[in-house]
């Protein structure tokens, strides 16, 4: 008695192999696996059928070589100190994947890494390297010879006026008028802003707004510090400092992101032994997690990521035209830091 032969395991199995599964050609079996291309969804599902039958599975990276397109993007972040990165490579990550293409994370490690991650990425054959750090500035960007052989470099969640760029984040000029006018119609009067890095073009734009908005609806300039890191153990230090070589303190911080809120936060309670909001309030931006524990309710921005996301997605897909998107907007979310 003839037995049949053994299943073919998912390394041996070819392309062949699914064909003569399927009763069609090699060239219908690779036309099934391409999401645009002609044929019939009758043949496609007898062909992706008797693949994983028989446990085929396409290459990739070989496929990418004839499509010239890989599908494949690569996220770049170098400030996983940031809880609000965790977010946007959440969110990025998932719309990406709910869309069809995937991720490659790349932790640069600062603006010394760039170059050799944009190669690495071009090497990869991404359609796009999108920047979510702090680090890609100018400067660097004029000397990553990888920046030249990504297909797309996208800027996301920060505005950055580099030509070799595209730019998709919240209208931060707007956003900060919300913040500025929400912290004068709660009655403050001296506030302190805490900014970030400040990184050439591709800069957070709400320290110079909220200054702006403040001088021309008081006619004076707030107060700011600056610290290079969104680190809230930084933050935690500064503002500690900041306090305690003062007599008068501000009644509000008014801070770039929350990682710095939540460390400011911490420095008026634990090392200054203040009140939050009596003593001093505190505003953030992003809405991290972390700001509607019961030990902060910080009062912060919200960024419209998944809106933000969903553009990229048309962005690489061609649905839209490659061109800068910067005039997103979020919600303020009042907590009971102000």
């Amino acid at each position: 008695m003839t037995q049949d032969p053994p299943p073919l395991s998912a390394e041996k199995a070819t392309i062949d192999d699914v064909a003569r599964a399927a009763g069609v050609s090699r060239w219908t079996v690779a036309r099934a696996f391409k999401t645009n291309a002609s044929v019939s969804s009758k043949t496609r599902a007898k062909v992706l059928g008797a693949a994983k039958e028989i446990g085929y599975l396409p290459d990739l990276q070989a496929a990418s070589l004839g499509a010239n397109q890989s599908n494949l993007v690569a996220l770049l972040v170098d400030d996983f100190k940031n809880p609000h990165k965790l977010l946007l490579i959440e969110h990025v990550s998932q719309t990406l994947r709910d869309h069809g293409w995937d991720s490659l994370l790349i932790n640069t490690g600062g603006a010394q890494d760039t170059n050799a991650a944009l190669l690495t990425a071009s090497q990869r054959r991404v359609d796009a390297a999108i920047l979510l750090g702090v680090h890609f500035n100018d400067a660097v960007l004029d000397t990553a010879v990888g920046a030249e052989r990504v297909k797309k470099l996208i800027v996301f969640a920060r505005n950055s006026k580099h030509p070799r760029t595209l730019s998709i984040c919240v209208d931060d000029a707007a956003a900060m008028a919300i913040v500025a006018d929400h912290v004068l119609a709660q009655g403050y009067h001296r506030p302190l802003f805490l900014a970030g890095p400040q990184t050439g073009s591709a800069h957070l734009h709400r320290q110079e707004t909220f200054a702006q908005q403040w001088l021309e609806a008081t006619g004076d300039v707030p107060h700011s510090l600056e610290v290079p890191v969104y680190d809230s153990a930084l933050s935690y230090t500064e503002i500690s400092e900041y306090l305690n070589e003062r007599e008068s303190y501000p009644d509000v911080i008014v801070c770039e992101n929350d990682a710095l809120a939540l460390g400011a936060m911490d420095a008026i309670r634990l090392s200054a032994g203040l009140n939050v909001p009596d003593d001093i309030a505190v505003t953030g931006f992003d809405d991290v997690p972390q700001a509607g524990f019961a030990q902060y309710q910080l009062t912060t921005y919200r960024q419209p990521i998944k809106e933000m996301a969903e553009h990229l997605v048309k962005l690489l897909s061609g649905e839209v035209q490659a061109n800068d998107r910067c005039d997103f907007n979020g919600t303020l979310i009042e907590r009971s830091s102000t």
